[in-house]
């Protein structure tokens, strides 16, 4: 069985009222690479900093090679960290930078000098110990962070978004360089970054994040190919997520059509999503090669090693389709998707479910909001209920009207043919709605949630 080296338990994170991490449950094994990933404000960061010691877990507990280092300040956990902004003694050189740890614990001079050369020449970095540290280059000063890092020979090194301030060529020849040096290290590596390429490039393990909880644990491949749920596979990469019905095992409907997949145990004519990479879109000029549906291409864009094209199909559906070969804007084509291509995920929600209590036969509060409804026969006030309202009964304003509430759009889903949105209302628990739409939105816009009463559906 082979040893953890970081166990998370249940661990949650609260700043005031705001909890930043719900309930984190994770183990990285000795000399793995783990990357957490997510978009900014999902609470990587945090959690690297509770594994560091900077900040203090609400709840859980956080062992690190059996020990529970909860209460164990940062200097002395076995785990160093390198920040994004290096974070470097500017008034030191290269080398006393690199040999400062050793100097504190009070290393002899001829370990410390032979410790030094011996980091620096793993980070790319020999002949540059009298160099002033502002006169390196950004990707210099991060080898240098890194070298100082691992000078003291730490258990795990915490890497938070350390390669974010290079510009892009750097990034990935960084990318490389960290690769091969936890290969040489044989050290545990917890990195974070909302880079999706990085992450799959550099990682034996990644931890997917999202509103400070975990989406999904996997490799790359698996992450990329088996997505959990539609956060992941937006997020992931480039993804076409359609509605669809499960009509049996290894059979799907969606599109207007009915293809053959390889997933099966769902129940029949369950509804579910449906996942398309780009790529995995084969594209042929119509009428002369027959598809499976037609569409007609609608923009083209060279993105430098393949094109980008939209599609919009027979069925009003708008398809992003990646492929070596151009076709012209307004081509009519043929589609084909093979069924080892599609990828099929039971839906997270059918529809809005709110825990409520009717005030009267007529008004029912969830959301924090006392909302007009049907009359309810048989149902008393202080009765409590399950509300249930369909996502295209959300409507959503660019103004707060009578009878609405505010809320902020957290998250945009494209459907095809419909945007699935996730709106945080800005009042009292800040609980979320799911609302389809076919306006555009843009993250952390504020709008206007309004509910008919003839679209609540209350449950005793």
């Amino acid at each position: 069985m082979e040893k953890h080296i970081i166990d998370i338990r249940n661990v949650s994170k609260s700043f005031g009222e705001h909890k930043v991490l719900k309930n984190i449950n994770l183990y990285v094994k000795k000399g793995e690479f783990v990357t957490i990933l997510g978009p900014s404000g999902c609470g990587k960061s945090t959690l690297l900093r509770c594994i560091a010691g900077f900040e203090q877990a609400t709840e859980g507990d956080i062992l690190i090679d059996g020990k529970d280092i909860s209460d164990v300040p940062p200097h002395d956990r076995p785990v160093n960290t390198v920040f994004q902004r290096y974070a470097l003694f500017p008034h030191l050189n290269v080398y006393d930078n690199v040999a400062f740890a050793l100097k504190i614990a009070k290393v002899g001079k001829d370990e410390i000098r032979k410790r030094v050369s011996k980091v620096l020449k793993i980070v790319g970095m020999t002949d540059y110990e009298d160099r002033d540290v502002l006169s390196l280059s950004g990707g210099q000063q991060q080898r240098v962070a890194i070298a100082r890092a691992i000078i003291n020979r730490p258990q795990v090194l915490l890497l938070d978004e350390p390669l974010a301030a290079l510009d892009l060529k750097m990034r990935k020849d960084m990318q490389m360089e960290i690769k091969e040096m936890h290969k040489t290290l044989g050290m545990t590596f917890v990195y974070v970054t909302h880079d999706q390429e990085e992450a799959l490039t550099l990682s034996d393990t990644v931890v997917v994040m999202n509103e400070g909880e975990i989406q999904q644990i996997g490799t790359p491949t698996d992450i990329y190919n088996e997505p959990a749920n539609a956060f992941v596979a937006d997020f992931i990469g480039e993804s076409n997520i359609l509605d669809g019905i499960m009509l049996e095992d290894k059979r799907v409907h969606f599109l207007g059509k009915d293809f053959d997949c390889v997933d099966e145990g769902f129940e029949k004519s369950e509804k579910v999503d449906v996942v398309l990479r780009p790529e995995d879109i084969y594209i042929l000029y119509a009428p002369n090669l027959a598809g499976q549906f037609e569409g007609t291409v609608t923009s083209c864009i060279f993105k430098g090693v393949h094109y980008e094209m939209w599609i919009v199909t027979d069925d009003k559906c708008e398809l992003m389709i990646q492929d070596y070969n151009a076709f012209e804007v307004g081509s009519r084509v043929a589609l084909i998707i093979k069924a080892s291509d599609l990828h099929v995920m039971k839906k997270e929600r059918l529809t809005n479910t709110f825990d409520a209590v009717m005030v009267d036969s007529n008004h029912v509060e969830f959301l924090d909001t006392k909302w007009e409804c049907l009359p309810q026969e048989g149902i008393s006030g202080g009765e409590e209920v399950k509300v249930h309202i369909p996502f295209d009964k959300v409507d959503l304003m660019d103004t707060v009207e009578d009878g609405a509430i505010e809320g902020e759009v957290r998250f945009i889903l494209f459907k095809g043919d419909h945007y699935h949105l996730r709106v945080r209302t800005t009042s009292g628990n800040k609980d979320s709605i799911y609302a389809d739409t076919k306006y555009v939105y843009d993250d952390r816009d504020l709008v206007g949630i309004k509910i008919l009463p003839q679209d609540i559906e209350i449950e005793r």
